[in-house]
């Protein structure tokens, strides 16, 4: 997988979420993690459904407003099938559920609340990123 990293735009895009990580909470008092907001789409609903649905619409709109104000989408090339990229999915939705919450949710939201259950699973997270990283680069 190739990506265009630059310093600046991890420091936008860092910028960003915690912005809209604190205007979540100061606004609904909700932790702004992805895969619960995510989750909560399908029924039952309750009186927050809009709520959500407008949050997973920014997610897709901010891609727009990059091609918008950039002329072009970052270049993201994956160098790996349909199925692998199926399993990866399932694997973390899974994680997702079993960690209850996700890296936003825990790294995020999480950590600046000093909570010592998300502190331990984004250490998680991180080093079973490091290590799936390493076995596909170097041993596969």
């Amino acid at each position: 997988m190739t990506t265009e990293y630059t310093a600046i735009a991890a420091l936008a895009g860092g910028a960003l979420i915690g912005a809209a990580a604190v205007m979540m909470m100061g606004l609904t008092g909700r932790i702004a993690g992805v895969s619960g907001i995510a989750a909560r789409l399908l029924p039952p609903w309750d009186g927050a459904l809009a709520g959500r649905i407008a949050f997973i619409a920014g997610l897709i709109v901010a891609t727009l407003v990059v091609r918008l104000t950039t002329g072009r989408l970052p270049p993201l090339t994956l160098d790996i099938g349909p199925i692998a990229l199926i399993v990866a999915g399932l694997l973390v939705g899974f994680g997702a559920v079993w960690g209850n919450g996700c890296t936003s949710g825990h790294g995020v939201c999480g950590i600046a609340s000093l909570s010592p259950r998300s502190m331990v699973a984004t250490l998680v997270f991180m080093a079973t990123a490091v290590a799936t990283t390493f076995l596909v680069r170097h041993v596969m």
